[in-house]
């Protein structure tokens, strides 16, 4: 389909653009941009850029499909549960939501299964679900059970008061015991499927503090974030030669973990109850193939090895 950008559209990002123009879903329209195909002027786009009005938009027409469905077989683990949220506990592999070439299997799919009722609670395709993980980072997931709390949730993620932590597996002896990183993402000019640092990204600041260390081999880290970009840990820590272990998309070659993953977990949430107020500090434990990897390095230089 080809259209022109409408003066009412102006300076919107193409996803919205598409949405609209075509009556999708604007994860729907993503899906689109994902798959390929997408033209603007005659150049291809990925999803971030602004047109102005009157450049030729060129989409494929979108397909009919059922949207998300309730998918009993995808297990997690649920880390607390009342009326109003829940935090579950992300395996490694599970890919968060639906997208491009991936509709069943998701996280989204087995919460739905679990909690029917947050059908409608958030975005389609993701329902009652805060914030993601990528596939092969295991650990805490916020998801709310009901549309106010959605909101205040998201609220306070953009206010950046809820605190979520890691642990991340890096290749070398980090410099300092503690450091912040702070560098602009955004998506790979010459691979969409990657972010990188960028000068004209988005604002992207990363917390670290060493938690043990294998010589000259290896640091465990402490990781928090304060901004949210997609593979912003991953990403920044790459562009300090740190990378995550097993990263097949930042790392590098030579040693691997012994994990046989990404070794990321997200092992901490604290947040104040959107409802009650009350804080909440919710943990993880680390997943028995991280904790094997980490005993077969052997005894550390600094800090003891994580149960």
């Amino acid at each position: 389909m080809t259209q022109p950008v409408p003066d009412d559209l102006a300076g919107e990002r193409v996803d919205k653009i598409i949405a609209m123009m075509a009556g999708i879903s604007r994860s729907a329209a993503s899906r689109l941009l994902a798959d390929g195909g997408v033209e603007a002027g005659g150049q291809p786009v990925t999803g971030n850029e602004r047109l102005e009005a009157g450049v030729v938009v060129d989409y494929p027409e979108p397909t009919a499909r059922e949207g998300l469905q309730p998918d009993p077989g995808v297990s997690f683990g649920v880390v607390y549960e009342d009326d109003s949220l829940a935090v579950v506990d992300k395996p490694a592999g599970v890919v968060v939501h639906p997208g491009a070439g991936r509709e069943s299997g998701t996280l989204a799919g087995g919460i739905l299964a679990r909690w029917p009722e947050i059908e409608g609670v958030g975005d389609e395709d993701r329902w009652g679900i805060v914030h993601r993980l990528d596939r092969e980072t295991s650990g805490l997931l916020l998801v709310a059970k009901v549309a106010n709390v959605h909101a205040q949730l998201q609220a306070a993620m953009a206010a950046r008061t809820i605190s979520r932590r890691y642990f991340a597996l890096v290749h070398g002896l980090m410099p300092m015991t503690t450091g912040i990183i702070d560098a602009p993402i955004g998506r790979d000019p010459s691979r969409a499927t990657r972010m990188a640092v960028l000068a004209e990204g988005r604002e992207a600041r990363t917390h670290y503090t060493l938690s043990t260390a294998w010589g000259e081999r290896a640091s465990l880290l402490d990781v928090s974030l304060e901004t949210g970009r997609t593979h912003q840990i991953r990403v920044h820590l790459a562009s300090i030669n740190h990378p995550v272990f097993d990263d097949r998309t930042y790392g590098k070659g030579g040693e691997k973990s012994g994990a046989g993953r990404l070794w990321l977990h997200a092992y901490r949430l604290d947040l104040s109850h959107p409802v009650t107020g009350e804080p909440l500090s919710i943990d993880s434990p680390l997943p028995p193939e991280l904790t094997r990897s980490l005993r077969a390095l052997g005894k550390p230089d600094y800090g003891s090895v994580r149960r």
